[in-house]
């Protein structure tokens, strides 16, 4: 990129913030992973979608058959707390909260996923040092069809998401299947893009602004199925009227922006309605 192989070069998806170098021109990005005010702390130029900044193929079909809860080694009853972002997305304080809220929810189960048996004995061993019966960690296996994976997204109630690192692309098929994410929106790129995906699709309100916020209202859902299943249908009724899986829309809004750039550098830094506003 130094060399300047292309007229116009564009930070986007790889790494989720600015790369520090004036030779990238611009990074794709919204107003929720880069709020106005976050702009100058960026050295490329933040050109806005005007939706979710991260693509979704409304073109994958999940699989009509939902696995049981007892194929998903996950009890018959109880509530399912999810979070299959990569084990080492897991922090500290993060675990303090999913602990608590196994604590306060008689019955419910940790649904996760884990890259080896090492990473799943010392999750495990956390959870008893913080007073958790260990067995209440689930760990799903890998599947080798992303649409049967997402079928078994139906057998959780609530997905977790991790912090300061969010769920990228596992959070939008969350979403996709039709499972809530609750997420906080902390103040860098990798903590704001499942705040940018819950705007996308509607339900703002299960972006939180700090950790205790999460906390309580993972609980407050654990607690009211009435209240989850209300969110869950509004979910449901969303993913065919919101832009986060309108993905024609997005492939649009995606080709415009890369047209005012390549305006741009033609027409020697004249200002284009699409960059930096």
């Amino acid at each position: 990129f130094a060399y300047r192989p292309a007229p116009v070069q564009v930070n986007y998806l790889g790494y989720p913030g600015t790369l520090g170098l004036d030779y990238m021109d611009y990074i794709l990005a919204d107003r929720f992973v880069i709020p106005p005010e976050h702009r100058r702390f960026y050295d490329e130029k933040v050109v806005y979608l005007p939706d979710a900044y991260l693509p979704t193929d409304s073109g994958v079909k999940i699989s009509e058959r939902t696995p049981s809860r007892s194929e998903c080694g996950l009890p018959e009853q109880g509530v399912v707390f999810c979070s299959f972002s990569h084990d080492y997305k897991v922090s500290p304080p993060v675990f303090d909260i999913w602990m608590n809220l196994l604590r306060q929810v008689p019955g419910s189960v940790l649904w996760l996923v884990s890259r080896n048996e090492v990473s799943q004995g010392n999750l495990r061993k956390e959870a008893q040092a913080r007073g958790v019966d260990p067995s209440r960690l689930v760990f799903a296996g890998r599947v080798p069809l992303v649409e049967d994976h997402l079928a078994r997204y139906r057998q959780a109630d609530i997905f977790l998401d991790t912090h300061p690192y969010n769920a990228h692309t596992t959070a939008a098929g969350a979403r996709m299947a039709g499972l809530p994410v609750v997420t906080d929106m902390g103040n860098a790129f990798p903590a704001r893009v499942a705040g940018s995906l819950v705007h996308a699709v509607g339900l703002p309100e299960l972006a939180t602004k700090s950790l205790a916020e999460y906390e309580a209202l993972a609980l407050a859902l654990a607690t009211d199925p009435a209240r989850l299943a209300a969110l869950k249908a509004r979910l449901q009724a969303n993913l065919a009227t919101q832009p986060l899986f309108d993905t024609d829309a997005f492939c649009r809004n995606l080709e415009a922006a890369y047209i005012a750039m390549w305006r741009r550098s033609q027409l020697g830094g004249a200002e284009d309605a699409l960059c930096g506003t």
